[in-house]
């Protein structure tokens, strides 16, 4: 069966939903870097009250804690697969706007000046230091220090897929950006598309089903948990009406979405620590 390739318009528009669901989970895989990686499910989720002071408290952090992951140093990470799926994620990211910058970025322009009679063309300070321009890395290898610049790779991660968003859209910025030629698009889309298949496999949230090794709480029925690309993880009750779940009942079941699952996780580790209980008591 012969496929029909999806028109300028659709790639783009697909290639600003996976770099907004990068940005929108980023969050997510940063804290998950500081946790073990979970054992149970439904997966833990990091938008939860503790992370969140957490991220209150570094407003007043030093800068380097908000700096990208490739440009300083990293703690011991708890999880590993998501402190890599973050730096391939950002890596790609960063290396994309380099490549696109140099392909549809206008360079700056330069004006004359006039000083003690002598004309000199020097770069225009205002277009140099546009905000919207992506500055390059660059990198002196002469002198002491071997002085290095992140260009706007210190603007961190959520900026790169904004800009990259920008790009992939043809959003106008007077004449600083040439069109995105669809080949160049092509690309970006399939860097999207791989860094949002990262950032949702590392956080558990790449659809899969799992059926969960505890009974409902409150009822005992089956629960089985799944995750689908872009939404958040459910849980949902075999039991069906008969469950006394405080939940909404979905397809004649059950299911814990979204914060719901907060409730959930925290009641089924009261049923364990009851059982456990229990089992201490009989011996």
């Amino acid at each position: 069966m012969q496929t029909t390739a999806p028109t300028v318009d659709t790639l783009a528009r697909q290639t600003a939903a996976d770099l907004a669901a990068v940005r929108e989970q980023w969050g997510d895989l940063l804290a998950a870097i500081e946790r073990p990686p979970a054992q149970e499910w439904p997966p833990r989720e990091y938008r939860t009250v503790d992370v969140q002071a957490a991220a209150r408290a570094d407003d007043d952090a030093p800068a380097v804690g908000r700096l990208p992951l490739t440009l300083r140093e990293h703690p011991a990470p708890l999880n590993l697969d998501a402190l890599d799926a973050a730096v391939s994620v950002e890596r790609a990211l960063f290396e994309s706007c380099d490549a696109l910058a140099a392909r549809v970025q206008r360079p700056v322009r330069y004006v004359r000046t006039d000083r003690h009679g002598r004309y000199r063309y020097q770069p225009d300070p205002l277009d140099r230091d546009d905000p919207a321009r992506w500055h390059l890395p660059t990198v002196r290898d002469i002198g002491p220090g071997n002085a290095t610049s992140a260009g706007s790779r210190a603007h961190g991660l959520h900026w790169a897929a904004v800009w990259l968003e920008g790009r992939a859209l043809d959003e106008r910025h007077g004449d600083l950006f040439a069109p995105t030629p669809p080949a160049v698009l092509d690309a970006l889309a399939s860097v999207a598309a791989h860094a949002r298949r990262t950032v949702e496999r590392a956080l558990q949230r790449d659809g899969r089903t799992v059926t969960l090794d505890h009974p409902c709480p409150w009822c005992c029925g089956q629960l089985t948990g799944r995750t689908m690309p872009g939404n958040e993880p459910s849980v949902s009750c075999a039991t069906g009406e008969g469950c006394g779940a405080p939940v909404a009942l979905d397809g004649g079941r059950r299911v814990w979405q979204g914060a719901e699952l907060v409730g959930l996780y925290v009641a089924m580790q009261a049923a364990k620590d009851r059982e456990q209980e229990e089992r201490e008591q009989q011996a």
